[in-house]
């Protein structure tokens, strides 16, 4: 029964805690406009991470307001096991993951495995890259026009709606605030920047790398062997001190 038809009889009555985190969930995505207002393009990651941190607020408040969500995301086994190697665009359920395999080990063949559509973590839907300030304030705009229609006696669909789109804009801001590849090198993308390297180069690991490579091979002098019971005579490099 949704609650528009349990406000019509005698015994709806409004959930415990709602009237609060209703307000709450008003409150915190109301002020998530100014903050976005005040980022640009080209912004620094660490711009990002206070707009983070409220839309992971909001997305909790959302959350605790809609229906619990399925552990797996899989309407037959919403609270089993999770498949920690789940490929690209399969499912995180484990069980449902290992008929898969066995369907394919059975027909001997490597087909591709189903439409990836949009990937969900732990319930919850996750926006496929790339990640800009455009698709953040898209998917603000979106929870602003829902939260305006949200009331007490609003359906849980309308909850759950809202929890996922404020999760996907917590994802794009996360990795807005991740630190940014500055060498441009995709094999060392945290490495620091070599200032006397050419453009296109600027990553120190690489850059020392090419030097390496490029210096003459020098022949290893070896020390003369010797024999057993001999010993060798070193030559100072500094004088006793005098005693």
């Amino acid at each position: 029964m949704s609650p528009q038809e349990q406000h019509s009889s005698r015994g709806y009555s409004v959930p415990t805690g709602r009237p609060y985190a209703l307000k709450e969930l008003q409150a915190n995505v109301g002020a998530l406009g100014d903050r976005v207002k005040e980022l640009y393009d080209g912004a620094h990651p660490a711009e990002y991470e206070p707009v983070a941190d409220a839309l992971y607020l909001a997305f909790r408040t959302a959350a605790g307001l809609a229906p619990a969500k399925s552990y797996t995301g899989c309407p037959e086994h919403p609270n089993g096991a999770l498949d920690p190697e789940a490929p690209d665009g399969w499912g995180r359920c484990l069980i449902c993951n290992d008929r898969r395999r066995l369907g394919r080990r059975l027909q001997g063949t490597r087909a591709a495995g189903p439409a990836a559509g949009e990937q969900r973590r732990l319930g919850y839907p996750v926006p496929e890259p790339p990640y800009g300030l455009d698709v953040l304030r898209h998917y603000l705009r979106v929870v602003d026009e829902q939260r305006f229609h949200l009331t007490l006696g609003s359906a849980d669909e309308d909850f759950v709606r809202i929890a996922d789109d404020l999760h996907r804009a917590f994802i794009v801001a996360r990795e807005l605030s991740r630190p940014r590849n500055a060498s441009g090198c995709s094999e060392h993308p945290g490495a620091p920047i070599d200032p006397d390297a050419p453009p296109g180069e600027a990553c120190i690991f690489c850059a020392g790398r090419k030097r390496r490579a490029q210096r003459p091979a020098q022949t290893p002098e070896m020390l003369p062997r010797i024999r057993r019971g001999e010993r060798r005579q070193l030559q100072r490099r500094f004088e006793r001190p005098p005693g």
